[in-house]
């Protein structure tokens, strides 16, 4: 029987990695690991790039009445 579920797992430790890969293996069920980050390269960089503005004192303050004031 075929089934069209997928089961993602994020291991935190290398044996929690080694134990799914164990369980899977013994099950006979196919899997794949991949390191792949799943963020966008490019939006990645400008996060890591706004973050680091802010720390070189790049950023601006906005009060909440300033903020609310762009609402209106």
């Amino acid at each position: 029987m075929k089934t069209q579920e997928v089961f993602i797992a994020h291991p935190q430790t290398n044996e929690q990695v080694i134990a799914l890969k164990a369980f899977m293996q013994a099950l006979k069920i196919k899997f794949e690991v991949t390191e792949e980050d799943n963020y966008n390269p490019e939006f990645v960089a400008k996060i890591q790039k706004a973050r680091q503005d802010y720390k070189d004192g790049k950023g601006k303050v906005y009060t909440t009445d300033q903020l609310n004031a762009l609402w209106k």
